[in-house]
Order: structure tokens, then sequence, then C-alpha cells
């Protein structure tokens, strides 16, 4: 059954905190920094944004966005969650009395003019690398179309906007089923999330790569992720090898290789299977 409303700030910093905790390949965690950004940046970010994306239903989904950027901005020195924000935005607007699946799609389809230009302000504070400017809609400028239309306009080119235009079906299908069928997800989550998050890449080619280093080097770090899952991980030598190999190769000087905006989802898909009981919360982080 869904989560109430009252617990929303809980579900919500337990899936940041969650996710960034998860030694992930590429990714920032507890025993691996980039030069500008440490876990304890995304434990404050989660913190600080969690209360106010709780009250998204109540805000709206552009305020709501824009005050959890701001938030966050307050308290990191560089744009550490930008994009878990604008996923669970709109995620945490689903009425309590509905399932995510059931109910986002309302939620998508209110969206304002209004709701775009707050959340084109978000992105202009945190400055996220490798945008570029685009013909229509860019964000430099006031939209003219209401959130979701212009998340449709950038769909082929950015996953999170992919994730409104397609009414979160990767985050709402194919990452809360890997999530539900970790058989003891309160013991083995951080296993769970690391499967959730190759299986993600190699679905969908992070577009955070592509956006800095091009497509192609975007399908090879998707690549790489499915060979890790092809040599049996978690359960092989050669995996575990492979896994090795694979956060070797995201971690490049620069961090370009950083596949964030796969991180994103897998906190977005941590937060919907807690927020629809499908998984059980770990230990400790109620």
């Amino acid at each position: 059954m869904p989560q109430p409303t009252a617990d929303l700030t809980r579900l919500i910093r337990c899936a940041c905190i969650l996710e960034a905790t998860a030694r992930k390949p590429g990714n920032v965690h507890p025993e691996a920094a980039f030069s500008d950004l440490c876990y304890d940046d995304f434990v404050k970010a989660a913190r600080v944004a969690s209360p106010l994306l709780a009250e998204s239903q109540q805000r709206g989904v552009g305020r709501a966005i824009l005050d959890a950027v701001r938030a966050t901005g307050e308290t990191t020195a560089s744009n550490v969650n930008l994009g878990i924000i604008l996923l669970l935005a709109p995620l945490a607007s689903v009425p309590a009395n509905l399932s995510l699946a059931d109910g986002i799609s309302g939620v998508l389809d209110n969206l304002t003019q209004q709701d775009a230009s707050l959340a084109y302000q978000a992105i202009r504070l945190a400055s996220p690398g490798g945008m570029g400017r685009n013909e229509t809609e860019d964000v430099s400028a006031e939209p003219t179309g209401t959130l979701l239309e212009v998340m449709r306009l950038a769909a082929d080119r950015d996953a999170i906007a992919m994730q409104y235009a397609s009414r979160f079906e990767l985050v709402l299908k194919t990452g809360v089923s890997i999530l539900a069928a970790e058989s003891d997800f309160r013991e083995n989550w951080e296993q769970a999330i690391i499967r959730l998050q190759l299986t993600l890449m190699a679905t969908c080619p992070d577009s955070l790569i592509a956006r800095k280093l091009g497509v192609d080097e975007a399908r090879q770090s998707a690549e790489l992720a499915e060979a890790v899952l092809a040599a049996g991980w978690p359960s092989t030598r050669r995996a575990a090898q492979k896994l090795i190999e694979l956060d070797v190769w995201l971690r490049d000087r620069e961090n370009s290789r950083n596949p964030g905006t796969t991180a994103d989802l897998v906190a977005a898909s941590i937060f919907a299977a807690l927020r629809d009981g499908l998984v059980e919360m770990p230990p400790g982080m109620e």
C-alpha cells in the first residue's frame, strides 16, 4: 500500500542516502570522492531537500524543485542532487491514496508553464555540467510550454526528461522491479542497488556521460555494465573483476565518465519502491 504523505520526508531522505551509500562503480560513496564532491555532501543535500520535496503536492512541483535546489546550494558547494530533485518532485506529488504508477499521469498532466519557469530557474541555479544550448526551450530563456511539454522536447537527449515524457516508465517498471526482486532487500540492499545501477546503465546509456563526452562514450559505459552482469555478477570472481575494471574506467581524472544520471534514476527507483511498500527499509534507516 502507498505510504502516507507524513512519511515522505523520511522515505525521500532514506532513498537519497541509500543511493549515495551503495558502493556503485563510478559514483561518490563513503569510500570514493571527487575533487569537489564527497559522500557527506550527498547526506547533507538529502537532509535539507527531503522535507521540501515532501511538500511537492502542496508547494507545486516547480516551486518544490526550486526550493530544494536553493536549500542544497546553501548547504553544499556544488550541484549535488539536481537530477534527483527533478525526478522526486513529481513522484512525491502523487496523492497518498494512489500508487505511483496509478497517480503519476495526473501529476504530469497538470504541470504548468509556471512549473517549467521555476524548474528552469533551478537548473540555472544548479548550473549542471555539459548542458550546452538548444534551439527550442533553452533553459537560459523563459519556457513557453508546461514542464511536461519542455521535458518532452529534451527526452531524446536526457534520461531525466525522458522519465517525464514516458510517465516514469524506466523508474516505475524497470527500476522498481529490480529492487522488488531482491529476496531480502533489508539485508542485501547494497547488492540490489548495484544491480539496479548496472542494469539501468546497460539499458539506458548514461545521458550525463553522453552530454560531456558524446554518445559513443555513453554506449561504451553501457556495454561495460552489461559485461559485468553477463559475467554473473555478483556470484562469480570474473564478474567481480569486471566490476572493478568498470569502476576504474568510469573514474577518469576529470570525472567526465561519472554516471550521474543513472545515480539519479537509482535514487528515484529506491524512493518509488519504498513509497509503494515493495521493499522494506533497511535497519538503521527508520
